[in-house]
């Protein structure tokens, strides 16, 4: 049997986004292959130092609350993995790891460390890069060390895992990496994960958004740059001339959060949509049930797990044709894909959306298949051969 060591800045109920809830449904899918994880992860204040969930053995440092300022938190990465070192080798001292698999540059240093010490190879999953969240500035700090850093692991790693063929060009190309260490593993998704509330709250959660005849778009996720909302707001004036009565609801926190405010209220939209903030997921699962549309128009997206949700949900989608995106929904069977960085052509088929419902439960039908390529069990299997092929192990789990 392999054990691998996994580290990752967050793991439930820490979470800070969806990085946290794919190590756990991979942690968990991975055991049930008859791998024996470890998950060396933060915790907070009052957290168990070690614990055994579903399987996976759980080992929390504790850290304190992360700083928001950017500068600042360069920094206490750094002290986190410094702890997690001293962690991982007390974990060295008891098992014998046979790899250490790391989630993206924030845990790097201690993987390096962890996987030197134990002789053991390195996978590292790249979730997002720098250079593709600040469309390629990363000159300045704190950009520039996180490049950085992502360069320096990606090539020291044994094996990279990316999301989507996307990622695997952009691996190569930006950090340069042989594309034969890179491994493309999509993310997975568990419709199970996604149980809705009782129909009388869905229908009393709707009415606070939206009345019976008005049509509801839902843009959800982390409120940054490069997810593109802006491009979203920027569309609504025309979507609700043209499909009237449409209402939009916002969904999510972020350091892009007070700039989409100020221009919902330039824009004349505050009389016709909602900023819900920072939401859990029991909520956030029902808004899909809820809306008619979702719009994922992201600037860079790896993967596009938003798409798969609201897909699971039986909430048709559209999203921006870049990065992740074309491969998580094929155009036209599934969803819907507009140009991107182009608020009139995301209009455009909104609008086309907005009033076919016919085109609506179409896409929702198709993309009851199509979730199936995702399913966290052959997320799990394509990962286990990996271990196996670094390990020497001729019968992967």
């Amino acid at each position: 049997m392999t054990r691998v060591l996994i580290l990752s800045w967050e793991y439930p109920p820490l979470i800070e986004g969806g990085l946290a809830r794919h190590v756990r449904k991979l942690s968990e899918a991975l055991v049930e292959r008859e791998v024996e994880v470890h998950v060396l992860t933060r915790g907070g204040e009052e957290s168990l130092a070690e614990e055994r969930a579903n399987g996976v053995i759980v080992h929390r440092i504790r850290e304190p609350k992360r700083p928001t300022d950017l500068g600042e938190f360069v920094a206490w990465v750094e002290r986190m993995n410094s702890d997690m070192l001293a962690a991982g080798v007390e974990l060295g001292d008891r098992y014998d790891f046979d790899l250490v698999h790391g989630h993206d540059w924030l845990v790097a240093n201690a993987c390096d460390h962890l996987a030197k010490r134990f002789d053991a190879p390195l996978v590292t999953t790249i979730h997002a890069t720098e250079h593709g969240r600040h469309q390629g500035w990363v000159d300045k700090h704190p950009q520039t060390y996180i490049h950085g850093v992502e360069r320096w692991i990606t090539n020291r790693s044994e094996r990279v895992i990316a999301c989507s063929h996307y990622m695997r060009e952009q691996i190569a190309d930006i950090f340069g990496v042989e594309e034969e260490r890179v491994t493309v593993i999509p993310n997975g998704i568990d419709p199970d994960d996604l149980q809705p509330q009782d129909p009388a709250e869905l229908t009393r959660l709707r009415a606070e958004f939206a009345a019976p005849d008005q049509k509801l778009v839902l843009l959800i996720g982390r409120l940054v740059y490069e997810k593109g909302f802006q491009l979203a707001l920027e569309a609504m004036p025309r979507l609700i001339e043209e499909a009237p009565g449409t209402r939009f609801l916002v969904a999510g926190s972020g350091t892009h959060e007070a700039e989409l405010h100020k221009q919902a209220e330039e824009l004349g939209l505050m009389d016709h949509g909602t900023f819900l903030g920072w939401i859990g997921d029991d909520v956030l699962h029902s808004l899909y049930r809820i809306a008619d549309l979702t719009v994922v128009p992201s600037i860079y997206e790896p993967f596009g797990l938003v798409a798969l949700e609201a897909m699971a949900s039986g909430c048709p989608c559209i999203v921006a044709d870049t990065g992740g995106l074309r491969e998580v929904v094929p155009h036209e069977e599934v969803g819907l894909r507009f140009r991107a960085h182009d608020p009139d052509a995301l209009a455009d088929v909104a609008i086309r959306v907005l009033r076919d419902d016919e085109l609506g439960r179409h896409l929702v039908a198709e993309a009851y298949e199509h979730l199936r390529r995702f399913d966290w069990g052959d997320v799990a299997e394509q990962t286990a051969a990996v271990y196996a092929e670094l390990v020497g192990d001729p019968h992967p789990a």
